[in-house]
């Protein structure tokens, strides 16, 4: 919400030397979030006037139009005489008033103003459209051109109201109120201890049985409706500059005459209103429930299909505005230009001046995407004893502004309601905030906010209609308690019980995250939402149970609606967008919650807030929540090793991906498994699968290797991508993370290196298994250190795996016989289970 400070001051008598910057700081106090003070003017510098154009020249020859303009500028220039103006603009003519700036002058953005030959003639100043004077687009996106009665020589600068403070408010859901000047000139008057002037104190008549028929056939969705008519509007009328410039300020763009005073009074009451050519409705006007397939042309020009929980205004031929979002195109107010284009301008109006419910509002905005300024202060509540007051306000203004004349007849039609009362102990704003304010004070905040208290110990508070957000007890303490200033709460830190600390699990997602960045992993936390089409482009199979999802009913992305069953969509995205700004070397994680749904769907029950919920409670919520459990995974592309006068480097591959795996395993103190797989986005011949042991079972926990080509050409990922994707929970299951200290024995160790010559599709891993339990457990280490591939030398479709086993016993030290037939067993496993013969 922009809130210029000299409107402002139109409701508050502000000291005269309280700047922009004082009054935030006082509402920033206050509890408004107020981001900016805008500084309109603050580097425009006169003499900027108001002309008259004499003549109008046109130059030839030149690749765009050209004139040649004499300005009569009165004693502006010193002189008297005619000014002299270069302009390439075509929307004004000989007699338009016009803004006019001299030589000497500065405009907004440090632009000085100087005589200069342009076009073969000398230009002694500027002729003024709106966006050069920084007051933005009011429509023609041309010159300004001021009413005919506008003075000549008259300074511009206070006429167009150039200099002037704009606070930018961030109102947030609950505090609708704010969105009307009105509301902010309350917090602005409590926050200084000044008098409101309060536009909406108006003398309202009555309704009676003369105003517009109104129907109403959904009071739940609509429980007040004002109607007031105005006839003999002036179609020459315009806005005039003073109203044209606040709706710019509080930025909105001028229209035609009878929108902008709807416009206006909504900015300044905070009551949405609707003016409707009343010429072009057709009977009652209704308000009801959209029938299915129903259809509306909206003032946006789009045709929209309506839904039935949609709340519509209707006349006769149906719908012919949505209610609360937007008005229908088959109503629309027809100005001045429409006459001028052969059509009939508007001359008589029926205002709208209505309240709806807040929920039915947000939903039919969300549902047609058409968030519009009125639909915003709706879904947020808006005043509904304000309704009456703001139509006539319209009315008065319409009557002054363009000649109309307000017909008797007034139609109010409202569903009977009590004000709403809350009962709260006196001294429950004292316990809430730990300070002791004491009753007056209270009493005092809550009557400054509009609420009516009643008793002693015990307080009877009756919520002011325009905070509808004040429903219980801690609303009113909040209150009173950012009245007194938030900064005035004593800060008294929490003390935490002894022998607390992180979780085992805590810790080990910790310990996680360290070895992997200590291994040059780069962590890249992502948002938990895909969608469902990046299961097509990872290669998933249709069975897959990774693709069933648990979908959000109210997503922040409609691209995006499902939770993440698997981290590698937003790391892979998180991979190709720093590829594609340069950055080819990478290897990013992350470690976070993927979300499976429960086979047996489950609603939660709603908590009681009044107290800790009970354990049964918590489970029946923890049994409705999805599984979520903790997975790592990592992505790498580029070089793993950079290259240098030390060594020539080396590329990213699907070995660093199960290394990966291994770090973490062994932080959890697991022992991991790998073998052959082939999975989903992973390369067939270059996929591990990463196993733990169950209960005596293998279960598998992860995948680790080098992407699909086609997964890398779907996705736009460089080539050789690699990525490891990794239970976490599953590990730390099975894993053991006591520390162990390293086992030190005083004999020597006695090595004996093997190369076993076994067929190609044979995994190295199912060798090692081999020879480690055919070693038995004098066996201390085992190390793959060169695979060798030559079909001259070991026959078509072998390969040669040579490894160093290290043999070492607690007790004595081993002789060569022992250690060798150690060697000669392992040999011997390895030869039956996996067919290794020794390489001679």
């Amino acid at each position: 919400m922009r809130v210029p400070l000299s409107w402002l001051r139109e409701y508050v008598d502000l000291p005269a030397t309280q700047t922009g910057r004082d009054v935030q700081a006082k509402l920033i106090s206050a509890g408004l979030e107020v981001e900016t003070v805008e500084h309109l003017g603050a580097d425009l510098k006169g003499p900027l006037v108001v002309g008259q154009v004499l003549t109008i020249e046109e130059l030839e020859g030149f690749k765009k139009p050209i004139r040649f303009c004499t300005v009569d500028v009165g004693q502006a220039n010193g002189t008297g005489e005619p000014q002299e103006i270069v302009c390439g603009a075509r929307n004004f003519a000989v007699g338009d008033k016009v803004v006019v700036v001299l030589p000497g002058a500065t405009l907004p953005g440090g632009f000085s103003i100087s005589a200069r030959k342009t076009y073969g003639k000398t230009s002694h100043g500027m002729i003024c459209s709106g966006d050069e004077l920084g007051m933005g687009d009011d429509g023609t996106h041309g010159i300004i051109v001021l009413p005919p009665e506008t003075e000549v020589g008259k300074d511009a600068i206070e006429l167009l109201e150039l200099v002037d403070e704009v606070l930018d408010i961030a109102v947030t859901a609950n505090r609708g109120d704010c969105l009307s000047i009105r509301g902010v000139a309350r917090e602005t008057a409590i926050a200084y201890g000044l008098p409101l002037r309060d536009p909406a104190l108006l003398d309202v008549p009555g309704p009676n049985a003369y105003g517009h028929p109104v129907k109403i056939a959904d009071p739940t969705g609509c429980d007040r409706f004002t109607a007031r008519t105005v006839t003999g509007l002036s179609t020459e009328a315009r806005s005039p500059i003073w109203l044209q410039r606040r709706l710019q300020k509080v930025g909105m763009r001028p229209i035609s005459l009878a929108v902008d005073v709807t416009n206006y009074v909504m900015m300044e009451l905070g009551q949405p209103l609707h003016a409707y050519d009343r010429s072009l409705i057709q009977g009652t006007i209704g308000v009801r429930r959209a029938e299915e397939g129903e259809k509306i042309v909206t003032l946006d020009g789009t045709e929209r299909k309506l839904h039935a929980e949609d709340l519509v205004i209707t006349d006769d031929r149906g719908p012919i505005g949505l209610a609360g979002v937007m008005g229908g195109a088959n109503t629309e107010i027809a100005d001045h230009d429409a006459a001028e284009n052969g059509g009939d301008a508007t001359t008589d109006v029926v205002i709208e001046a209505a309240h709806f419910n807040q929920v039915a509002i947000a939903r039919t905005a969300r549902r047609h995407k058409l968030s519009s300024e009125a639909s915003r202060r709706f879904e947020r509540g808006v005043d509904p004893q304000a309704a009456a007051a703001a139509a006539q306000r319209t009315v008065d203004l319409l009557v002054l502004l363009a000649g109309g004349t307000a017909e008797a007849g007034v139609t109010e039609i409202s569903a009977p309601s009590a004000p709403h009362t809350i009962s709260v102990p006196a001294d429950h704003p004292d316990k809430v905030a730990g300070v002791e304010y004491g009753r007056e004070t209270v009493v005092r905040r809550l009557q400054q906010v509009g609420c009516d208290v009643y008793g002693q110990d015990e307080l009877i508070v009756t919520v002011p209609s325009w905070r509808p957000d004040l429903t219980d007890p801690n609303d009113l303490a909040e209150e009173v308690i950012r009245l007194e200033g938030y900064e005035n709460l004593p800060s008294t830190l929490p003390r935490p019980p002894a022998g607390r600390g992180l979780t085992s699990r805590q810790r080990l997602h910790r310990r996680v995250g360290r070895a992997l960045a200590g291994a040059g992993y780069v962590e890249a936390p992502n948002y938990p939402f895909v969608s469902e089409r990046v299961f097509d482009q990872l290669g998933l199979d249709a069975d897959d149970p990774a693709r069933r999802v648990v979908k959000l009913v109210n997503p922040l992305s409609d691209e995006e609606p499902a939770l993440r069953t698997t981290l590698l969509p937003g790391l892979l995205g998180a991979l190709r967008r720093n590829d594609g700004r340069g950055a080819h070397d990478l290897a990013l994680f992350e470690t976070g919650l993927v979300f499976h749904p429960r086979d047996e769907r489950r609603i939660a029950a709603n908590l009681p807030v009044d107290r800790r919920p009970g354990e049964d409670d918590l489970a029946a919520l923890d049994a409705a929540l999805p599984d979520q459990p903790r997975h790592v995974a990592v992505v790498l592309a580029g070089a793993r090793e950079q290259a240098g006068w030390w060594d020539k480097g080396r590329p990213a591959d699907w070995a660093d991906a199960v290394e990966a795996a291994r770090t973490v395993a062994r932080e959890a103190g697991a022992e991991l498994g790998t073998r052959k797989g082939q999975y989903g986005p992973w390369h067939p011949g270059r996929c591990a699968e990463l196993t733990v042991t169950v209960d005596g079972a293998e279960r598998v926990v992860g995948h680790a290797g080098e992407l699909h080509p086609r997964v890398l050409k779907t996705l736009g990922l460089p080539a050789r991508t690699c990525a490891m994707e990794l239970d976490l929970d599953a590990v730390e299951r099975v894993g053991d993370d006591t520390p162990q200290a390293p086992g030190i024995s005083t004999f020597p160790v006695a090595t004996q290196d093997v190369a076993l010559v076994v067929d190609e599709f044979v995994p190295a891993a199912e060798v090692e298994a081999a020879l480690r339990e055919g070693a038995g457990e004098l066996l201390e280490s085992i190390r793959l250190f060169d695979v060798y591939d030559n079909a001259e030398q070991l026959g078509e479709g072998r390969k040669s795996l040579a490894y160093a086993l290290r043999f070492r016993a607690g007790d004595r030290t081993l002789t060569v016989d022992e250690a060798s037939a150690a060697r000669d067993a392992a040999v011997a496993l390895a030869g039956e289970r996996v067919g290794a013969v020794l390489r001679s």
